[in-house]
């Protein structure tokens, strides 16, 4: 996992043609905007599952668990501390 850290109105990109923007941060809430080709679906984590699991299909990737999950910093390999 790769962690950036990054203010309101800063982005990064993904590849050539995904750019994720931070339009706000609020407390603990952060406003995400994405940018993508209309071929990338692009789902919160939540609804990504449930589409998988609807399907019968395993999700496909590597298995992702949301932020908050049982994940702990020593889960991060020494290539994302960076």
């Amino acid at each position: 996992m790769l962690v950036l850290s990054r203010k309101a109105n800063q982005s990064i990109m993904i590849g050539d043609d995904i750019r994720i923007l931070v339009v706000g941060v609020d407390r603990d809430q952060v406003k995400l905007g994405i940018e993508a080709p209309r071929h990338v679906p692009v789902h919160r984590f939540e609804i990504f599952a449930e589409i998988h699991r609807s399907e019968g299909t395993a999700a496909p990737g590597p298995k992702l668990e949301p932020v908050g999950s049982a994940a702990s910093k020593s889960d991060i390999g020494p290539e994302a501390k960076a």
